[in-house]
């Protein structure tokens, strides 16, 4: 009976474990690769304030070529 037991305990370590083992790890890293809502909310944030960088660095370029002309230059 003791006998018995060591091997079916043998065969649940060798052959289950290891296999649940690998397809919990393998979960946990396909979830890892995809963007949550909060990463998704904080690009489109970003992507919104750098259209708003853009937009105000475009002005100040139109104000430097009204107020001085040649600055393009200087730099």
């Amino acid at each position: 009976m003791d006998q018995m037991i060591g091997v079916l305990l043998i065969v649940i370590f060798t052959i289950p474990v290891p296999v649940f083992i690998v397809l919990y790890f393998v979960t946990k890293w396909k979830q890892s690769r995809e963007i949550s809502g909060g990463d998704e909310k904080m690009m489109e944030d970003l992507w919104r304030l750098s259209l708003r960088l853009e937009e105000r660095l475009e002005s100040l370029e139109t104000i430097l070529d009204n107020e001085v002309s040649d600055w393009r230059k200087k730099v």
